[in-house]
């Protein structure tokens, strides 16, 4: 355990080329993830062929999500990790051997850049802008563990208001995999806000074999969660401030029970958290 009248470890803020490190207590039970915090695309890559638009769209980035990890971080004082690059260019939420890795075609948007693709640039994508993400987030777990201080991990995402023209009702969602240490808790707590609708593995899954949660959370046997946002939610300053305020108010309340956060060390095994749903 780290005494309560010990110096806070303290993560410094980074800058790297693909990531950005927001600085936070090493000590302070969470890691805050944005996979898909940025439209932009390195040098000499102009815009993968694409009209200015289309990186408007969720295509390119997670609409609001950075703001709002931004904003989460430095309520709870705790890390983040947010990306730089578009997932155009390579998607760091996707495992290297997933087809969706670097998409050619996204919702109907055909990806020039990425249509004549070959092994050289996708081994140098993956060796420039997708390794060191993931890097990153084992290196801050890494030194999180060093100050007895095993972290949970949260990754912020958002999800279009409709899709092929069906609107969506979710307000927000908690997508998970075998493990509910924490995303049973953080879906109790939004439901218990009265005023959500809050889907559970809804409209996506957290199933995804690979993504950025399986390789840090699973893999490690973190307790983890990925909430997404709806971005007519959180397109403006307003919505932004108002979802980061509510999530820090949650998750200040959560991490603050000890019992769960002791119950969001790491595990054995990935089969001990198959286990652990009943």
């Amino acid at each position: 355990m780290v005494s309560s009248t010990a110096p806070h470890p303290t993560v410094p803020d980074e800058i790297s080329d693909c990531y950005t490190v927001l600085s936070g207590r090493a000590n302070g039970g969470l890691l805050i993830l944005c996979d898909h915090a940025g439209n932009a695309f390195p040098p000499g890559y102009g815009t993968l062929g694409l009209p200015a638009e289309q990186l408007e769209r969720h295509i390119a980035y997670d609409i609001g999500a950075a703001a709002v990890t931004r904003a989460l971080s430095a309520s709870l004082g705790v890390p983040a990790v947010l990306t730089h690059y578009s997932r155009l260019l390579i998607d760091p939420n996707r495992g290297m051997d997933d087809p969706t890795l670097i998409m050619r075609l996204s919702d109907g948007a055909i990806v020039p850049g990425n249509r004549h693709l070959d092994a050289a640039e996708r081994d140098k994508r993956i060796h420039s802008y997708y390794t060191p993400y993931h890097r990153a987030i084992d290196r801050l777990i890494d030194q999180a563990v060093a100050v007895s201080a095993v972290p949970a991990l949260l990754s912020l995402h958002s999800f279009t208001e409709s899709w092929k023209g069906v609107p969506r009702p979710w307000h927000a969602a908690v997508l998970w995999d075998r493990d509910p240490r924490l995303a049973r808790p953080l879906i109790d707590a939004l439901e218990a806000e009265g005023d959500l609708v809050v889907g559970d593995n809804e409209p996506y899954h957290g199933r995804l074999e690979g993504d950025c949660m399986w390789q840090h959370g699973t893999g490690r046997g973190l307790a983890h969660a990925i909430i997404e946002i709806r971005q007519d939610l959180i397109r403006d300053d307003a919505g932004q401030a108002a979802w980061a305020a509510r999530l820090a108010r949650i998750m200040a309340r959560l991490m603050a029970d000890p019992r769960l956060m002791a119950e969001c060390g790491t595990i054995e095994s990935t089969a001990a958290a198959s286990h652990m749903v009943a």
